[in-house]
């Protein structure tokens, strides 16, 4: 009997791995919860709070704080400062452009960048119009959303998935885009109807038992829309042509069902396994008016006197009883002593920073490598993609270079609204990032116009595009970290090197993500004041 149980075991588990194969996460998970496999919802098991340091911590040893500089004011230099400065410490933060935030930055229109190829934009954005060029939306789990919370940013709703958006691969054939909802209702649909199929003919039995399949039929049944006979015809989900409205107007379907070998053809299906990441699942938010809210909170928080913009750190000096930091600000070379550092600039620009913190560090900075990525904001002067396509928020996907265009979720009804034209990575990113600003727009329209129609070009008002990789003091967007954080090369980055601490979200498993700098500052600022209160 045991046998018998091990045996059925690892069929089901074969079974599952092929459905995951086939149809993807969701389709693997729904399955499991028709078999009764899926494990019930748990209480999330939440880790130790963070405790941020008070002042009371040294009164109560009879310690002073302790100065601290800061080197880098993105999110992870703003968090130390601003979480030490609640215990007192004396804290200054070195940033050497003219803003905080780091790769945290909102375009309005009259900003202007310059990057290393020497391409000179300003955005012409209207009044509340703005992209976010780096960092955009926010999943409700990260405790990027607690700092919004506790530093009064308001946030919003981020549409990440929207079932009327379009899906355009046009290296599989296709010579028009497709809704978001009508190609997963198809791949959703085929998938269903092939697996029960195959269940109806006995090509499970081996897997499952009699009341395993009846129990996963009747899922599919509802899963994939399919018939009586179990196949999938199209239906409801596919959307409308006609939608239904009143007496008289029971909606007309819409028609032209491809069959399945043109439908898992097409590629779309690859698409929706973006939704059920852990961090791109819906609901997601943005703050209010732009996600560079965040570090001007922060920077209200800390104090703007604590903070020298424009100042490029060109050497760190660990002395052992305390560090130097020397840079250069308005043309004049400055230093400035402290009791402890923290270096929170992106590993490649640190790599660059001469230092006497030994070979580990280095190497362990040199092997954290720098991504592209690139945006483009297109301002519009009607908000045409709600109008004519009903699409409000939400991302289309394409297999173009454009990767994918963003609908803005915000502003919505409004006179007018900026698109992002594309979010590409790699050597996409790097392609774009050569031509000059009016190239990188004529381009991206023209992949825009074979989607959305002729008004993707005739309603342009302006655009402004962004690269991280040629972003000076920045040159990434974000980092690959072979290995993960805590692999042994990284060791040297994750404890102090003298009186010198690192953070930043290239030390997390949050890469990329405001959460991840957050949680590392906590770490580097937990381990700094430990260390201070006990010497």
């Amino acid at each position: 009997m045991a046998a018998h149980e091990r045996s059925t075991a690892a069929s089901r588990r074969a079974f599952l791995r092929n459905v995951g194969l086939t149809g993807g996460a969701g389709a693997m998970f729904a399955t499991m919860g028709a078999l009764g496999l899926a494990p019930a919802a748990q209480a999330a098991q939440r880790e130790q709070p963070f405790r941020a340091p008070k002042s009371g911590d040294f009164t109560l040893t009879g310690r002073g704080a302790a100065k601290v500089v800061i080197v880098g004011g993105g999110i992870a230099g703003l968090a130390s400062a601003y979480e030490l400065g609640k215990a007192g410490y004396d804290c200054t933060v070195l940033e050497a452009r003219d803003r905080t935030g780091g790769r945290n930055f909102t375009v309005r229109g009259g900003d202007s960048t310059t990057d290393l190829y020497g391409h000179t934009q300003t955005a012409r954005f209207g009044e509340g119009q703005y992209m976010n060029a780096g960092p955009a939306r926010l999943p409700q789990w990260m405790v990027t959303l607690d700092y919004c919370r506790e530093l009064g940013v308001p946030v919003e709703v981020f549409t990440n998935t929207n079932a009327d958006a379009y899906m355009y691969n046009e290296s599989a054939g296709m010579t028009k885009p497709v809704r978001h909802r009508t190609a997963k209702a198809d791949v959703y649909g085929y998938v269903s109807e092939l697996l029960a199929k195959a269940t109806d003919k006995g090509a499970l039995d081996k897997e499952l038992t009699t009341a395993d399949q009846e129990r996963l039929v009747e899922f599919l049944k509802d899963f994939g829309e399919l018939g009586d006979k179990l196949t999938y015809e199209g239906g409801p989900r596919r959307g409308y042509t006609t939608v239904p409205a009143a007496a008289g107007t029971p909606g007309v379907l819409l028609g032209d069902v491809p069959s399945a070998s043109e439908v898992f053809a097409s590629g779309v299906g690859r698409y929706f396994s973006f939704e059920f990441e852990f961090d791109q699942a819906m609901l997601m938010f943005q703050p209010v008016g732009g996600m560079d809210q965040i570090p001007k909170a922060l920077t209200r928080a800390i104090g703007a006197h604590r903070i020298r913009t424009g100042a490029a750190v060109s050497r760190i000096t660990d002395k052992g009883s305390g560090v130097t930091v020397t840079y250069t600000q308005g043309g004049r070379t400055k230093s400035l002593d402290a009791d402890f550092c923290i270096g929170a600039l992106p590993p490649n620009i640190l790599a660059r920073i001469p230092h006497n913190l030994g070979s580990g560090v280095q190497s362990a900075l040199e092997a954290i490598t720098p991504q592209s990525a690139g945006k483009i904001g297109l301002e519009y002067r009607s908000r045409w993609w709600e109008l004519d396509h009903r699409i409000y928020g939400g991302i289309t996907e394409t297999d173009q270079d454009v990767t994918h265009i963003w609908h803005p979720s915000y502003g919505f009804h409004g006179r007018r609204g900026v698109m992002i034209g594309y979010y590409n990575y790699g050597s996409d990113a790097d392609g774009y990032a050569k031509l000059t600003p009016k190239e990188r727009e004529r381009r991206a329209v023209a992949v825009g116009v074979k989607i959305y129609g002729e008004k993707y070009r005739t309603e342009l008002d302006s655009s402004f595009s962004h690269h991280w990789r040629q972003t000076p003091h920045l040159e990434g967007a974000w980092h690959n970290t072979p290995g993960g954080p805590d692999d042994v090369r990284y060791k040297p980055l994750n404890r102090p090197a003298g009186r010198v601490y690192f953070a930043g979200d290239w030390l997390s498993y949050a890469d990329a993500w405001q959460h991840g700098a957050f949680t590392s500052a906590r770490n580097a600022v937990t381990a700094l004041h430990a260390r201070v209160l006990s010497s």
